[in-house]
């Protein structure tokens, strides 16, 4: 088993957790419908709901705080950010958002036409759904190794090129506004896309004059996975990784509130000019002035510094092994996985978990319920709850290919200890797994069913 990592940091303020019994969990999670996203977070024993804004800033980001200029438009804090930005990505064009779900809404705003397809790698679930908002078909072509769980892979994140050019061919360029791919691949497990691969995807977008954008949340872990792992880079620094990687794009949309460290925030850049006009307008209506953008100037500083410390190469060594780590004692104790571990959560193979509750009845979302009944552990459903929904030419429901548990580990938040009590709860899980039912649904929205949707014991 891999050796827990050293924490490149020293703790300074903590917050207390509260304890609960399983009486209580059990309470909770009916009255919230038993969807996780429904429970208080104080009911939580260890928070592995998501990775997004719920890390810890460190002392230089708190300090950045304090300067923040508060001006309606052109603040010092927006040009400290634009900075950080042009260094670290060389995009000439960006305007900051709320969150990253903001830089899609108004890409997709003033690209996406009723009837056009968006492909990717594949689009997670704000990205997925703000297509579909738009009347665009998002479109998943990643490798096949990305539907087997077990199988090993180093860039199991990666487009399939040859399925890339079939699709443009078949529905032809003048219909695809935007080409996409997300680094790392949160839908498949959080997998890393190799440098060769953006290459070859950009080139193929480039031929058709299709425009790519990449979905960066993660460009950091993506960039150290591709210095570990792909012939070339081992000597290169992760800021030039991360440099070649936005110079095969023609934009980005970035949820801050992951590689970047804060709480709140987003990204959207690009390199055209007319399309940054367009995009300006479309932020003015529904985010703010393009100098904030929905954030405060104490938010645009602690970004700009986020950007920066994202990249660490002490802190991503720590941050890929602490995931390794957990992924590793589940692993040991023969729960199924999705191999080799990703850089930001661990993914549990529930279909093969719990292979008697069928995917109608939603065997991520079963076992999701049961680690928070046993443990109070936190953590999301990346299956048919999230991505499962009718066709809308034959109205028959499409059913995405694996059904996973996601525990995605917050940046710089929970110890070794915190991670053997979730590798304990999830053992303990699997012991019982025979007792565990499936579920149902009795009420959904049309999109993003998965944050407010309920359901009830099979």
């Amino acid at each position: 088993m891999s050796a827990y990592p050293f924490e490149p940091f020293r703790i300074k303020v903590v917050e207390p957790i509260k304890r609960t019994s399983r009486e209580e969990r059990e309470r909770s999670i009916a009255a919230a419908g038993y969807n996780l996203f429904k429970v208080r977070a104080e009911d939580c024993t260890v928070d592995l709901l998501t990775d997004s804004g719920t890390g810890a800033m460190s002392d230089t980001q708190w300090s950045a705080i304090m300067h923040g200029d508060e001006s309606y438009a052109g603040a010092r804090s927006f040009y400290t950010l634009k900075q950080s930005v042009e260094d670290v990505t060389g995009l000439p064009y960006f305007v900051p958002t709320h969150q990253g779900r903001a830089a899609e809404n108004i890409l997709f705003r003033v690209t996406v036409k009723p009837g056009q397809s968006v492909p990717s790698n594949q689009h997670f679930d704000t990205t997925h759904a703000n297509i579909r908002a738009r009347g665009g078909k998002p479109v998943d072509l990643v490798i096949a190794e990305a539907a087997e769980p077990a199988k090993q892979h180093p860039f199991k994140g990666n487009m399939d090129i040859a399925r890339l050019e079939r699709f443009i061919d078949t529905v032809g360029a003048n219909n695809i506004p935007v080409g996409m791919t997300t680094i790392t691949n949160n839908s498949a497990g959080g997998q890393p896309v190799s440098m060769e691969n953006l290459r070859a995807t950009a080139d193929v977008y480039h031929r058709h004059q299709i425009p790519f954008f990449i979905d960066a949340a993660r460009f950091a872990e993506n960039a150290y996975f591709i210095q570990q792992r792909e012939a070339g880079y081992a000597g290169k620094s992760i800021e030039a990784i991360v440099r070649e990687q936005f110079s095969y794009a023609d934009g980005f949309t970035m949820s801050a509130k992951k590689d970047a460290i804060v709480n709140i925030g987003g990204l959207l850049a690009m390199r055209d000019a007319d399309l940054f006009e367009r995009v300006k307008n479309e932020l003015i209506l529904r985010e703010g002035f393009p100098t904030y953008g929905g954030l405060a100037g104490r938010d645009l500083e602690a970004l700009a510094v986020g950007l920066r410390e994202g990249m660490d190469q002490d802190y991503l060594a720590y941050r890929v092994a602490q995931t390794a780590y957990l992924g590793d004692r589940l692993r040991e104790a023969g729960i199924p996985i999705v191999e080799p571990p990703g850089g930001h959560a661990i993914y549990i193979d529930a279909r093969s978990l719990l292979p008697h509750i069928p995917q109608a009845q939603f065997p991520a979302q079963a076992l999701s319920v049961a680690l928070y009944v046993a443990g109070g552990i936190r953590t999301v459903e990346i299956g048919s709850v999230m991505f499962a929904y009718p066709d809308p030419d034959t109205g028959a429901m499409l059913y995405p290919t694996t059904e996973l548990v996601r525990l995605a580990i917050p940046r710089r938040v929970y110890t070794q200890a915190h991670l053997d009590y979730v590798a304990t709860t999830c053992i303990h899980v699997n012991e019982q797994r025979d007792s565990i039912r499936g579920l149902k649904i009795i009420h959904e929205p049309l999109l993003l069913r998965h944050f407010t949707a309920e359901f009830e014991l099979v």
